[in-house]
C-alpha cells in the first residue's frame, strides 16, 4: 500500500472527523488526515464520475455504523517479528479468504503499521517486519458510517480499510467488497455513456435535462441523419429506371448498407479510443489509415462475396451476384476509412469526436454505399 502521508513514529493514528460532526452528504468533505502540523485541510468529496458511486452508497444504510459491517478476517503481525517468523505465523492461522494487507500491532492491540501482502512475500526471511511496514497508516474510526468508509475507498484508492477505536486498537476490517455492486454499476454507467454519445447523445446531460434541453441536445444531430436519408432519396431517384428494371436489386439495398453502417462504427470506435491513449501524429494517423483500408477491403471481399452467392443462387443472375459484390467491396472499404477519417476532421473541428462523429459518419457512409451501389448497377446491368 502506498502510504499518502502520516503520523511521526510513536504518534497516535489520526482518524477522520465524527460522523456526527459531518455535514449534509451533498456539501461533505474529505479532510486530509496526515497534513504537516497535524492541521485538517478540506478536500472536495470525490470526482464527479466517482460520486456515482457514493450516491448509489446512500440509497441504502446510509448511516449504518461501520462497525456493523466490520469483519475479523485479518491476520495480526508484530514489528519484532521476521518474515520467516511472520509466515510461519500466517500458516498456524490458517487464515482463508481475500487477504491484501496485514496489520502490525503492538502488545495492547493498538495498530502501528501496515505491511501489503506482496511486500511481505518478496522480501528476504530475515527482514524485520519493523524495517518493512507502513508507519503511516489511514484507518477509520469506529465511529464513522458506511458513507464515510466509501468516500475513502474512492479518495484513496485503497483495498481495505482498518477500523480502530479511540484508543488506536483494531477493532476489525472494512474492504472494497462491501461495495462491488456499486462499483460495476458504475463501470456500467461508463459504458452506457460511451455508447450513447456515439450516436449524438450525452447519457448523463439527457437525464437531468428538461423536455427542452433534451430536445435541443438530440435534435442537431438528427440532421445529419435527415439529410442523410434525403440525399440517399435524390440518388435512388436518379436510378430508378434501373431499379425498375432490376427490381431485385431494391430487395438487397438494406443488406448494403447494413454491413457498411457496422463496419462504419466499428471503424469509428477503433478510432476515438486510439485518438483518447495516444499522442496526435500524422505518421501514426497514415500507418492507421493504409491498416484500416487494408481491413476493409478484406471485410468488403469476405461479405460482398457471401451475400453475391447468395443472391446469384437466389435469383439466378451472375450479373447481381457481381454487382452486390463490388458494391459491398467499395461499401465497406470506404465505411472503414470514413471512421477513420471523420474523428479526425470533428477534432480539428474543436468538436468532441465521441459526440459528432457518429450521426455524420453513418450519413455520409449511406450516401456513398448507395451511390456506389447503384452507380455499378447502373454501369454493369
Amino acid at each position: 500500500m502506498t502510504a499518502l502521508a502520516g503520523p511521526r513514529e510513536g504518534a497516535p493514528l489520526r482518524t477522520p472527523a465524527r460522523a456526527t460532526a459531518r455535514p449534509p452528504p451533498e456539501k461533505a468533505v474529505i479532510h486530509d488526515l496526515f497534513t504537516p502540523g497535524g492541521e485538517e485541510k478540506p478536500r472536495p468529496l470525490c470526482a464527479p464520475k466517482e460520486c456515482l458511486m457514493v450516491r448509489s452508497v446512500t440509497e441504502h444504510h446510509l448511516n449504518d455504523s461501520v462497525t456493523r459491517h466490520v469483519h475479523q478476517k485479518f491476520i495480526r503481525l508484530h514489528a519484532g517479528q521476521t518474515v520467516a517468523q511472520a509466515l510461519q505465523h500466517i500458516r498456524q492461522t490458517g487464515q482463508e479468504g481475500w487477504i491484501v494487507y496485514f496489520y502490525v500491532v503492538d502488545d495492547e492491540n493498538r495498530l502501528v503499521g501496515v505491511i501489503p501482502a506482496r511486500r511481505l512475500l518478496l522480501n528476504p526471511p530475515e527482514a524485520r517486519i519493523a524495517d518493512l511496514m507502513e508507519r503511516k497508516v489511514i484507518v477509520l474510526p469506529a465511529s464513522a458510517t458506511l458513507l464515510d468508509a466509501c468516500e475513502f475507498f474512492v479518495l484513496h484508492r485503497l483495498l481495505a480499510l482498518p477500523v480502530v477505536d479511540d484508543h488506536g486498537r483494531m477493532v476489525g476490517i472494512i474492504d472494497v467488497k462491501l461495495y462491488a455492486d456499486e462499483i460495476t454499476d458504475l463501470a456500467r454507467r461508463e459504458e452506457y455513456e460511451d455508447v450513447f454519445q456515439l450516436i449524438g447523445v450525452r447519457l448523463a446531460e439527457v437525464r437531468s435535462a428538461g423536455v427542452p434541453r433534451a430536445f435541443a441536445g438530440r435534435f442537431p444531430w438528427l440532421l445529419c441523419n435527415i439529410a442523410g436519408g434525403l440525399t440517399c432519396a435524390v440518388i435512388a431517384a436518379g436510378f430508378q429506371n434501373v431499379l425498375a428494371q432490376r427490381v431485385v436489386l431494391a430487395l438487397f439495398i438494406p443488406v448494403v448498407l447494413a454491413l457498411a453502417e457496422s463496419v462504419s462504427i466499428q471503424s469509428l470506435t477503433l478510432a476515438i479510443q486510439i485518438h483518447e491513449t495516444e499522442p496526435w501524429a500524422w505518421r501514426r494517423l497514415g500507418r492507421r489509415f493504409t491498416r484500416e483500408s487494408l481491413v476493409g477491403v478484406l471485410l468488403g471481399l469476405a461479405a460482398g462475396g457471401l451475400v453475391a452467392a447468395v443472391g446469384a443462387v437466389w435469383h439466378g443472375a451472375v450479373g447481381v451476384g457481381g454487382v452486390l459484390l463490388g458494391g459491398i467491396a467499395l461499401a465497406v472499404t470506404t465505411a472503414a476509412l470514413l471512421g477513420q477519417v471523420i474523428p479526425v476532421a470533428v477534432r480539428a473541428m474543436h468538436r468532441d469526436p465521441k459526440v459528432a462523429a457518429g450521426p455524420i459518419a453513418l450519413a455520409i457512409t449511406d450516401i456513398a454505399t448507395l451511390f456506389y451501389y447503384l452507380g455499378l448497377a447502373t454501369w454493369v446491368l
